[in-house]
């Protein structure tokens, strides 16, 4: 079993920055890749960020490129992401989950991602 709890989010003008982390008990997540999902109201869950077992390969939506940066200390079995020139369509509940274990290769599907946090809110005022 995996526990994982995110924190960092708030209320932000846009412009504005937050860094988020998720911090993982339970089964460690050491050679697995992990996640960041965000979800806004009436839409469907969608992927932000993805970053290999070593930290070594990161993945990102277009949507964010450029301005989120995702990092894992796995000595501290904590991830985190970082968000620069936050925009008002930034907006949303952001998830931390568990992806494929290394030797399955990356995947952007929530389906791919077997454990998750409990969400934290961000909102970017206009």
């Amino acid at each position: 079993q995996v526990q994982l709890v995110e924190s960092g989010g708030g209320l932000v003008q846009a412009g504005g920055s937050l860094r988020l982390s998720c911090a993982a008990s339970g089964r460690t997540f050491t050679g697995y890749y992990m996640g960041w999902f965000r979800q806004a109201p009436g839409k469907e869950r969608e992927f932000v960020a993805a970053i290999n077992h070593s930290g070594g390969s990161t993945y990102y939506a277009d949507s964010v490129k450029g301005r989120f940066t995702i990092s894992r200390d796995n000595a501290k079995n904590t991830l985190y992401l970082e968000l620069n020139s936050l925009k008002p369509e930034d907006t949303a509940v952001y998830y931390c989950a568990r992806g494929p274990f290394i030797t399955r290769g990356y995947s952007s599907a929530p389906a791919s991602y077997d454990y998750w946090g409990q969400g934290t809110q961000v909102t970017v005022s206009s």
